[in-house]
């Protein structure tokens, strides 16, 4: 087998593509060896290019077959709708799709991020959070990025406008004047920074620090989880060398971001790559949850469940 990173299977997919009729999907690969994950491309999941490119997938004896999102919420979708066997996704929006789709597992938790920043154009007028009062903030709403935004507004009771702005449209948003300013995960964090440049102001606020999780459905840990328990390994193994920033992971995760590589370094340092699954997840969740609800991202008559159901620690562990 070769699951190099030039050969793993790597297609956009558009969140209008994951309402497809069944007829016009064929839905993962029956193969038990077989793979399907989404990957959002976000260092937050490097292990996956690391692994890929180190051949880590094919030391298991397993083929990964890898489909680009561009946010968690798509990808979730493409999981609950049985387009791939696992998916990644941060919190926030997992703590939502959990609601509707109780099917779903939590099956690892890859890093946790604490580099979340608003990046802001300083010829709005923006210097501190306090200037944001009146503005607007673009962000991908329903996300952590949107979570991060609204826990710093929150924090210090400022009031902001919030506009809707997909992920790919960040960095044209804010460089256009669009926005006055945007809250937006990696890698795009990083392209709106370049982007302003010596216009940029970047700032800190709020309490949110991003789980980077990892999610599958009851039907494939059924089906392929001996192999899901061989993927975790590799993961693991490619933690490793993200950790100590090898070369080697530097320039596969700047291969999969299309970020540069010396970038890709100095992000690298705002993550903990130690792959885990602990049970104060679920209270997190929980809070996560009761914000989304508050937003109307969960039906304000939804029943919020026991998010501990919901956590499978037979891969990784606690």
């Amino acid at each position: 087998m070769t699951t190099s990173l030039r050969r793993i299977l790597l297609v956009a997919v558009a969140a209008t593509a994951i309402a497809v009729s069944a007829t016009a999907c064929t839905g993962t690969d029956t193969d038990a060896d077989t793979l399907t994950v989404g990957f959002v491309v976000d260092p937050s999941w490097a292990q996956i290019p690391v692994a890929a490119d180190a051949g880590l997938f094919d030391d298991q004896g397993i083929d990964v077959k890898v489909i680009n999102f561009s946010s968690g919420v798509e990808a979730l979708q493409a999981v609950a709708a049985g387009q791939v066997d696992i998916t990644t996704a941060a919190d926030v929006p997992t703590s939502a799709a959990l609601v509707r789709n109780p099917a779903l597992r939590v099956v690892g938790d890859g890093s946790r991020w604490e580099g979340s920043k608003i990046v802001a154009r300083r010829d709005a007028g923006v210097n501190t959070v306090a200037d944001l009062a009146g503005k607007k903030v673009g962000t991908p709403l329903g996300t952590s990025a949107a979570y991060y935004i609204s826990n710093a507004l929150a924090t210090d009771n400022i009031d902001a406008e919030l506009v809707q702005v997909a992920p790919s449209a960040i960095v044209t948003a804010v460089s256009q004047s669009n926005v006055d300013a945007v809250s937006i995960f990696q890698p795009y964090q990083a392209q709106a920074i370049e982007a302003l440049g010596p216009d940029t102001v970047e700032l800190t606020g709020g309490t949110y620090s991003q789980h980077s999780l990892y999610l599958s459905t009851e039907s494939a840990i059924s089906a392929k989880g001996e192999t899901i328990g061989k993927f975790f390994t590799a993961i693991g193994e490619a933690g490793t060398g993200l950790t100590n920033k090898s070369d080697e992971a530097v320039q596969a995760v700047a291969a999969a971001t299309q970020l540069d590589a010396d970038l890709v370094r100095s992000i690298l340092e705002e993550f903990d790559f130690t792959l885990q699954l602990t049970p104060d997840l679920a209270t997190k969740l929980q809070e996560l949850a009761e914000w989304a609800q508050g937003e109307g991202n969960i039906d304000a008559g939804a029943t919020l469940p026991d998010y501990a159901t919901f956590l499978d620690t037979q891969f990784v562990s606690s």
